[in-house]
């Protein structure tokens, strides 16, 4: 699975006023992001997978199959607190095409870590590629623990975990003691540099949406092991980066992405288009590349 090592980028899903899937901007997203990024992950939670039905999924998913510029790995997000659920969407997916999936913790529910293994051991069995476990407490209100994150590390079809608890304590047991094959990935951006020097293979960003060169740099100077010029590319997004989240993803990322002409700002309910207040900021702080 090298070659998912380095940037995934979590699309966004532009759309117009009227809240419509806007594929002509989706193209110019795809287009853009190419130039930086090693793969693509759509239906994230920056994809507002959340309130998009499940035809509208599999209509991006299959535009981002045909559209898909340079031919990079497409990993697809299906998740849920219903194990059930999940499980048959996964059979009712055409995944032909796609790498892997990128499957959430259970959330609302508030699991044992017992039910969240099991449950992601019926998800590998049910898939017919491989999984990427993603671990976002903030959302969840549970954490995958790497205690329980090992025990998956060792579930056939099981490859890796984005993993953004935030706790790089965390992260650094899941490095020290996973199967070697088994993939550590940041699933958040301003822990890149550092996954990288813990053992972890790359990021799934949402600031790659934007700015994916900054990502590609970080990369190529880790390779290089030039950890000095690395760190100034991860500097760079030290600033721009909160505003990002201050009022719900993707609604920063996706008027930065206005600025830059890639997209327009709209969102679907419950998120709103941003105040005037972080429109000016992200402004402020919009020349980054």
């Amino acid at each position: 699975m090298k070659k998912l090592h380095g940037t995934g980028v979590a699309l966004v899903t532009p759309m117009n006023e009227q809240g419509e899937i806007d594929f002509k901007s989706l193209k110019k997203v795809l287009t853009h992001t190419g130039k930086g990024v090693d793969y693509y992950v759509v239906m994230g939670t920056t994809g507002e997978s959340a309130t998009l039905s499940k035809d509208e999924k599999k209509e991006v998913l299959r535009f981002v199959l045909q559209q898909n510029p340079k031919k990079l790995p497409v990993v697809y997000g299906i998740g849920g607190n219903n194990t059930h659920q999940v499980l048959d969407e996964i059979k009712t997916t055409n995944l032909k095409g796609v790498t892997a999936l990128l499957s959430v913790s259970p959330y609302y529910n508030k699991p044992s870590q017992e039910g969240i293994y099991q449950h992601f051991k019926w998800v590998a069995e049910a898939s017919p590629i491989p999984v990427i476990l993603y671990n976002v407490p903030g959302r969840t209100a549970s954490n995958l623990t790497a205690e329980t994150t090992l025990r998956l590390a060792r579930v056939k079809n099981i490859i890796g975990i984005k993993e953004a608890s935030g706790n790089l304590e965390q992260c650094m047991r899941i490095a020290r003691d996973k199967p070697k094959q088994f993939m550590l990935i940041s699933g958040d951006d301003m822990l890149t540099l550092p996954f990288y020097c813990i053992g972890g293979v790359g990021v799934i960003s949402v600031l790659a949406n934007a700015v994916p060169s900054v990502f590609r740099k970080i990369k190529a100077h880790v390779n290089a092991n030039a950890l000095d010029r690395a760190q100034q590319e991860q500097f760079r997004l030290l600033d721009i980066n909160g505003p990002m989240y201050e009022e719900g993803n993707p609604v920063g990322v996706k008027y930065l992405m206005s600025l830059m002409g890639l997209c327009q700002p709209y969102v679907r309910l419950p998120l709103a288009l941003p105040s005037d207040k972080l429109k000016q900021k992200i402004s402020r702080l919009s020349k980054i590349e």
